[in-house]
């Protein structure tokens, strides 16, 4: 890639990152957190995603990490876990008070408010619009953000990762 299309795709993740930050949010609470992942960092992830589909027999973390190391960049987008105090029942609780506090080993620490994951989709919708406004190819990548998380790259409860691509072909759809 020519330094040109590579700091144009650093820039675009940064203006990824803007839309994911001022995206709407339930009741006005902004607990959307962001990161960027580039350079070294990448290759990286991928491993991080590597060790994934082998520990878990999925292959898919491995196609995806394939993405991440042909990838100019990536967001990540989180979110924490606590409650948005709406006594809704959508998490399963009838007050929200009653939701236990987060945590476990699992790839995203529950249980969320609802609220919460609705949050971080607008911000990830956002973000990717933001992208295809400036024809970066994109693609939303649950993997990645499974392996950031377990990396420690952004600290929130979910986390969920787009990467970007500036190349003649989609990197993320036209897969071998």
């Amino acid at each position: 890639m020519e330094q040109h299309e590579s700091e144009a795709a650093l820039a675009i993740v940064g203006l990824m990152a803007v839309s994911a930050r001022t995206a709407p949010k339930a009741r006005g609470y902004d607990t959307i957190k962001t990161a960027v992942v580039h350079g070294e960092g990448l290759p990286c992830l991928a491993d991080a995603m590597d060790i994934l589909a082998s520990e878990r027999n999925l292959p898919f973390f491995a196609r995806d990490a394939a993405n991440i190391r042909t990838s100019a960049a990536c967001l990540l987008v989180g979110v924490d876990s606590a409650p948005l105090n709406l006594d809704c029942g959508a998490c399963g609780y009838c007050r929200c008070a009653d939701l236990p506090e987060a945590g476990g080993d699992a790839d995203y620490a529950g249980p969320l408010c609802h609220f919460k994951t609705l949050d971080i989709g607008i911000a990830l919708g956002s973000a990717a619009k933001t992208a295809s406004m400036h024809n970066a190819d994109n693609r939303v990548m649950y993997t990645a953000g499974v392996a950031a998380r377990r990396l420690g790259l952004l600290d929130a409860d979910m986390v969920v990762a787009i990467p970007v691509s500036v190349t003649g072909k989609n990197i993320f759809f036209d897969r071998g």
